[in-house]
């Protein structure tokens, strides 16, 4: 049986983890979250979908034990409600801390 190739996935601002097969969510959100953050993203939205609330915990959960994770919410009811978290990041130690340069 031959391996998959790896699907290489766009960073963005959204994660929709309706493409994702149930076994692959975890590391799924792990990978993105990390690369987000490394990328510098500080708000992110992850459509978890509404159905009987197992992946939004699954997504909870992983986020609760996220160090760079300040903080995540239900996104409003235009963005998906309980159906997509909102996240907020901390700010990334390789990006640069512009607000000490103004004046």
């Amino acid at each position: 049986m031959e391996e998959e190739e790896p699907v290489e996935i766009p960073i963005t601002d959204i994660l929709d983890l309706h493409s994702f097969a149930p076994r692959d969510i975890r590391s799924a959100v792990k990978a993105y979250l990390e690369e987000a953050h490394r990328l510098g993203f500080q708000a992110l939205r992850i459509i978890h979908g509404r159905g009987i609330g197992v992946q939004r915990e699954v997504v909870r959960s992983i986020l609760s034990r996220t160090p760079f994770v300040a903080g995540f919410r239900d996104a409003p009811a235009e963005a998906g409600g309980w159906g997509a978290t909102i996240v907020t990041l901390t700010r990334s130690h390789s990006q640069p801390d512009l607000s000490k340069n103004r004046r």
